[in-house]
């Protein structure tokens, strides 16, 4: 089925545009886009830049994807782009800014993602799967949020941080460091982590048993104030050195935090030289 575009917007013939998509009134599509499937541009949605986004995506009114990065380092026209999975929601208002020439380059959005009223995406951010960002979320610059993480509204994520995996951001936080996988954390002056994310862990399938080591790894890491070393030896001890994946998960992504600064895993990354998005796609393949 053919394209459905509004004589009132404005598609670049260049432009990449798969079939049944609709494009409503006073919309922007710039000549390095590509537009997947079945993908919906409701009115007043504006898309520039190297942006490839895929199928059945919603677009709201007001959204801005691709814009140029709000980085004092980025050199104007520099092709650095925006990747867009399937199947997300981009809610009224969001921005999601297009990398700056910084590690490859690359803004990602994964799949199945919501991303609210207001909610901005900084360069060379990776929101993977299944989030939720709530109205007003902001994540600054190279910032990663992991499967099925739920930041709530109104909370600022500072540049480099990691949100992990189910884990879930209370409303108003300030985020200056990683967050765990499958915890509930919260604050803005005193941000912590309160206890683990009971409600999504049920909701995600995550099994009786490991859900039950997840909450004596916190007691262990959050009560007890243990060492990483000295929780990987109880562990081993009480399991029988089989550990769940969960454990693990949250074991080694403690482990990266802890090289890091200020608490945050990937500040490791912050002075690496400079790696094009293509160049890193070949090394990957």
């Amino acid at each position: 089925m053919t394209a459905r575009i509004s004589h009132l917007s404005h598609v670049d013939s260049r432009a990449e545009i798969g079939d049944d998509v609709e494009i409503g009134p006073f919309c922007y599509v710039g000549p390095h886009v590509v537009i997947g499937n079945g993908t919906q541009l409701d009115s007043h949605v504006t898309l520039v830049g190297h942006t490839t986004i895929g199928e059945r995506n919603r677009f709201w009114p007001t959204t801005v994807i691709g814009g140029e990065p709000q980085d004092v380092g980025y050199r104007r026209d520099s092709p650095t782009r925006v990747e867009i999975g399937d199947d997300n929601l981009f809610r009224e208002g969001v921005t999601v800014n297009r990398g700056a020439e910084k590690e490859d380059h690359v803004t990602r959005i994964g799949n199945n993602n919501l991303l609210m009223s207001n909610a901005h995406v900084a360069h060379n951010c990776h929101v993977h799967n299944r989030t939720i960002l709530v109205n007003g979320v902001l994540l600054g610059g190279h910032v990663h949020v992991q499967d099925g993480a739920i930041i709530s509204g109104n909370s600022v994520v500072h540049h480099f941080a990691t949100v992990g995996t189910l884990a879930f951001c209370g409303g108003g936080s300030r985020i200056v460091r990683d967050v765990p996988p499958y915890v509930l954390a919260q604050g803005s002056d005193d941000f912590e982590i309160a206890t683990i994310n009971l409600v999504g862990l049920r909701r995600n399938g995550i099994s009786a048993g490991a859900i039950e080591v997840l909450k004596r790894a916190h007691r262990v890491l959050y009560r007890e104030h243990k060492t990483l070393a000295a929780a990987r030896e109880i562990f081993l001890e009480e399991l029988d050195g089989v550990f769940p994946f969960e454990l693990s998960n949250l074991l080694n992504f403690l482990e990266l935090q802890s090289r890091g600064k200020m608490g945050r895993g990937r500040e490791i990354y912050r002075d690496k030289p400079q790696q094009p998005a293509e160049q890193s796609r070949r090394k990957a393949a």
